[in-house]
This record gives structure tokens, C-alpha cells and sequence, in this order.
């Protein structure tokens, strides 16, 4: 395939300053139906659940929805499936895997920009679009408090962001937004286009694993906190990804275990779905979908890949950007399934992005079920829309 005439939106000239000393450093990426995704696609136009994913196409968006199509047919299908993996930067060859395995994206981890300078991060990034056919997706932990990947390296950040509780107690909403701008400059100063945040989870109760990366109040509390946040990455032109749906509760970490979530499903809807609701209807770009098996949803298999999950999410909550899993490699999922099966499961379940370190056994796996017909030509083409599609609205294919 002949190099793409888009390229990367330009780096921006200066750094904005976070703030305060950053805690312990988290490694996170931060009944099945028998319908096809495609098929659940165009069920999801007609929700009445967020009108602005069903009214009629203007223009401008029709004439960029041919240009994506037209992008997609001159891909072969290696560089399609290579278009749904957001890999971990691998410790060697991160280049040559760009070009061998046509990746989507690189999620940049603490390893990848500790002790960088400014320059030396930016030539980083550089060097990964420049390898690469279509412009990539680059993504770093930024929630801000125990979660800091750019700003805990001083010589980007002067101090590491904020926990959203911190903040809020300083100057409540206006602190938060602010405080998103902040960081959506200094990861656009990077080429860094999505930071993975907010954290959409409820979570009130101090001894919860998540409680501390949470705004650590109600469903409304937290509904407001993710509208605020979308709304103002959205204006700062950085991606958004709520996690970690459906909602991680007051569960043990699925890091180190796999976790089962025993609550009803009148409480999620009650009060977990409502912070995701909030964040679809402000506009986010994408959602991450946790490795908790949800025994009101699906008892037999993590969220991650379980496809009733994924149709809660795109039928009853009318969703139709991208869906993305969390690490891969978490107890949770890796404990559970092999990592090669995951990444199809995954697939198959109706995710569009993968979050793998393992993207080699992975990808070729999911090139035998197309051959085999396990996985389908139409679903992947509708996955790697969306992710062309998030690419096309965060500037990254601008010709």
C-alpha cells in the first residue's frame, strides 16, 4: 500500500504545567445474541437514546465518510486488523512492528518518556508516524493523581496533575476544567492525542481499589464530572475515553485477579450507567470496557469479551464510537483466556480497539478466523471505520 498523503497534526510550540506530587503509578491502560456487530451498527443509528448519532449526515460529514471508505478499500486486510490494536511500545523493534504488523496506535507507558526531554519525546512520537501508513493513534495514562504516565517525568510536566478529588476540592468544576486543558495542551505538545480518561466509575467508599482515581462521589456527582471533562477535551480538540464500563463499583482490582461484580442490574442502571449515559450524550470519542465479569449481564465471561456487554453498550446506551478493552495483559482477562483467543474473543464481543502487549500471536490469530470465517470482513471493516473515524476527528488525517 502506497504512504498515505495525511499527516500528523503539528506539534505545538510550548508546555503547560501541571501541578503537586503524583502517588504510586497504576498499570492500567488506566445471554450472547447470535446478531453480527454490523447488524447491531445499524440498529444503533436508530437510538433515541443520543440523537446526534442518528441525525442525517451534513455535507461536510458525508464527503469525509466517502473519503474513510475510500481509505479503507485501498487497505489490505493485514493493514485493517493491524488498524484495531493499540499496542504497549514494545522495549525493542517498536519501529519495525509499526511497518510489519500495521498497528493503530502506540500507548505510551512511564518506561517510554521517564527521563525523556521535550525534544527527545516529541522526536519519539515523530518517529512512530513517520514508520507508519496510516497516522497513528498515540495514548498515554493521564488521569492525573495515581494514574500520571507524561506529567510524573519533570522535564515535561513541572509536577504531576491532580487527582480529580484533589481538585475539585480546590475550585469544584472550574478547577476540573481547567485543569483538562492543561493536560490535553501538554499531550498535544507531545503528539499525544488521548490521555484515557475520565474515570466514569461510581465509587464512595475510601477502602474501594478504585475510589482514588474517581471524583469519589454519586452517580450524578459523577455524571457531571464526566461531562465536564468530555465537553472540554472535546473543545481542546484531545480524545476522551470513559472507563471503565459498565462500571467498576467497589470491586477488588482486576489487575492481580479476576473479579466478579455480584450487583443487580436495577443497581447498575441505577446508578453505574448513569455517569456512561452522561459522557455518550456530551459527545465522548470512546469508551473502555473493563475485565470484570458482570454477573447481571453476563456471568460466563469478562466485560471485556463478552458480547452482551458490548450490546448493552451499543443497543440500550446507543453508542457508536469506539470501544476499547483494558490491558490485555490484567489478571483479570489474562488469568482467564488465552491471550491469543482474547484478542479475537475481544473482537468478536464488538470492540474496535485492542490494548495489548502481545499484538504478534494476537494479530495473526485474527487473520485465520477471517480466512476461517469465525470473524467477519463486515465487522472488521465497521471497527476500522470508527478507529479511521476518531483518527479523522482528533486532526490526525488532515491532508
Amino acid at each position: 500500500m502506497k504512504k498515505r498523503t495525511y499527516t500528523m497534526l503539528g506539534i505545538a510550540s510550548v508546555i503547560v504545567v501541571g501541578a503537586v506530587v503524583a502517588l504510586t503509578v497504576f498499570t492500567d491502560f488506566g445471554g450472547p445474541s447470535t446478531k453480527s456487530s454490523s447488524e447491531k451498527n445499524q440498529e444503533t443509528t436508530q437510538s433515541t437514546v443520543v440523537p446526534s448519532k442518528s441525525t442525517p449526515q451534513s455535507s461536510d460529514t458525508a464527503e469525509e465518510t466517502n473519503n474513510l471508505e475510500d481509505m479503507l478499500e485501498q487497505m489490505t486486510t493485514e493493514e485493517k486488523v493491524g488498524q484495531l490494536f493499540l499496542a504497549r511500545v514494545p522495549e525493542s523493534n517498536a519501529v519495525a512492528d509499526i511497518q510489519q504488523y500495521h498497528l493503530g496506535g502506540y500507548l505510551l507507558f512511564g518506561r517510554d518518556v521517564e527521563s525523556a526531554t521535550l525534544e527527545e519525546e516529541q522526536a519519539l512520537v515523530n518517529s512512530f508516524q513517520e514508520a507508519s501508513q496510516v497516522p497513528m493513534l498515540i495514548a498515554a495514562d493521564e488521569e492525573g493523581g495515581t494514574v500520571t504516565r507524561v506529567s510524573n517525568n519533570q522535564n515535561l510536566v513541572a509536577a504531576p496533575f491532580q487527582s480529580p478529588q484533589a481538585l475539585y476540592a480546590q475550585g469544584g468544576w472550574d478547577a476540573i476544567t481547567t485543569d483538562t486543558k492543561e493536560k490535553a495542551a501538554t499531550l498535544k505538545n507531545l503528539g499525544i492525542s488521548a490521555g484515557l480518561f475520565p474515570i466514569a466509575d461510581v465509587a464512595t467508599d475510601p477502602n474501594a481499589f478504585i475510589y482514588d482515581r474517581t471524583i469519589g462521589q454519586d452517580a450524578q456527582g459523577t455524571a457531571q464530572y464526566v461531562t465536564t471533562v468530555v465537553k472540554a477535551l472535546k473543545e481542546a480538540g484531545s480524545g476522551s475515553t470513559l472507563k471503565h464500563f459498565p462500571g467498576y463499583g467497589n470491586n477488588q482490582d482486576s489487575h492481580t485477579e479476576i473479579v466478579t461484580d455480584t450487583r443487580s442490574l436495577e443497581e447498575l442502571e441505577n446508578n453505574d450507567l448513569i455517569p456512561f449515559k452522561a459522557g455518550i450524550e456530551a459527545g465522548v470519542d470512546s469508551i473502555l470496557v473493563s475485565h470484570n465479569i458482570v454477573n447481571a449481564i453476563d456471568p460466563s465471561l469478562p466485560a471485556s469479551i463478552s458480547q452482551p456487554v458490548h450490546e448493552l453498550l451499543r443497543e440500550e446506551l446507543g453508542f457508536d464510537g469506539v470501544v476499547m478493552t483494558d490491558d490485555m495483559d490484567m489478571a483479570g482477562l489474562a488469568n482467564f483466556i488465552s491471550q491469543e483467543e482474547a484478542g479475537l474473543k475481544a473482537l468478536q464481543a464488538g470492540n474496535d480497539l485492542i490494548l495489548s502487549s502481545t499484538y504478534a500471536s494476537q494479530i495473526p490469530y485474527v487473520l485465520q478466523a477471517l480466512e476461517e470465517g469465525t470473524y467477519s470482513e463486515e465487522d472488521l471493516d465497521a471497527s476500522v471505520l470508527r478507529v479511521l473515524s476518531w483518527k479523522e476527528e482528533l486532526g490526525l488525517l488532515a491532508e
